[in-house]
């Protein structure tokens, strides 16, 4: 054998470096074309919904420069341990397992500064270097738009990745959905579907839902790109007031318009992951 089949046989046997992602069965990442549009909320209420039917959920926040999963959970100033050189996910509710770029930083008010290949650095470090253990779902908040993090994160997260894709009623921020869709093809990264946010006011008193936008717009061009609709969910004054307060929406809000939608929400995400029946409704 020479030097080059040699280097080649230990290469096969060299055992490959553990994973965080290792026993994480499936990546939800959620996307949107633009900011602005609720992203954040949707990642985090879809990931508290996961947790609270039982499902081992983890919460990765990799949104560079605008980290909110911190405050929309009440975690600003959290620290991260560590074990056998791995971060450990911030523990909240339900077991939910939570790991943000806001963490790493001095303080709230800080800004990430980094460069493109310091920044894919850092997503990949998040991902594989944290200890996630064995969970059923792991869902990401990703970086608004088609750039340099968003392509780093669906490259990271490969075939366990699955997309929900959120926006908002108006065309412009549809038309950024478009090439989200078109993102994910070219990444073949299967589309659980389309979520139109901010679709519509849900009167506090009555729970009556009144278009104040153009509405329908996401299912149209859900329609128009052949992935499902996962629904609208209404503008809610406590959808506002429970993040401010780091409470999560659907531990709050009962039946309200908002809660059922979001609710619908995570039915179809799992039917679209195909997992079992919840083996628990703690909420």
């Amino acid at each position: 054998m020479n030097e080059n089949g040699l280097r080649d046989l230990n290469e096969e046997i060299r055992p490959k470096p553990a994973s965080g992602l290792d026993a994480v069965k499936a990546v939800v990442v959620v996307l949107s074309g633009k900011g602005g549009v609720g992203k954040s909320t949707v990642a985090a209420n879809l990931a508290a919904g996961l947790a609270m039917a039982g499902r081992r959920t983890g919460l990765l926040d990799v949104d560079v420069h605008g980290p909110s999963i911190p405050r929309l959970l009440k975690l600003t100033g959290s620290r991260p341990g560590m074990d056998d050189g791995f971060m450990v996910p911030v523990d909240w509710h339900w077991n939910l397992g939570v790991m943000s770029v806001g963490f790493l930083l001095p303080g709230p008010d800080d800004a990430v500064i980094w460069r493109g290949p310091a920044k894919a650095g850092v997503i990949q470090q998040m991902a594989e270097k944290v200890a996630w253990g064995e969970r059923d779902v792991l869902v990401v908040d990703c970086p608004p738009g088609t750039g340099d993090e968003p392509l780093s994160v669906l490259q990271i997260f490969g075939d366990k990745a699955r997309a929900v894709i959120v926006t908002s009623p108006q065309d412009v921020a549809l038309d950024d959905v478009r090439r989200s869709i078109t993102f994910c093809r070219q990444l073949s990264t299967p589309v659980i579907g389309v979520v139109e946010n901010l679709s519509g006011f849900a009167c506090p008193s009555c729970g009556a839902v009144h278009d104040i936008f153009s509405a329908g717009g996401g299912e149209r061009l859900a329609a128009e790109a052949g992935v499902p609709f996962l629904g609208r969910i209404p503008i809610d004054p406590e959808v506002a007031r429970s993040g401010d307060d780091g409470d999560v929406f659907l531990a709050v809000a009962g039946q309200s318009p908002s809660a059922v939608a979001f609710k619908a929400v995570i039915a179809s995400v799992e039917k679209a992951l195909g997992l079992p029946a919840a083996p628990a409704d703690k909420g």
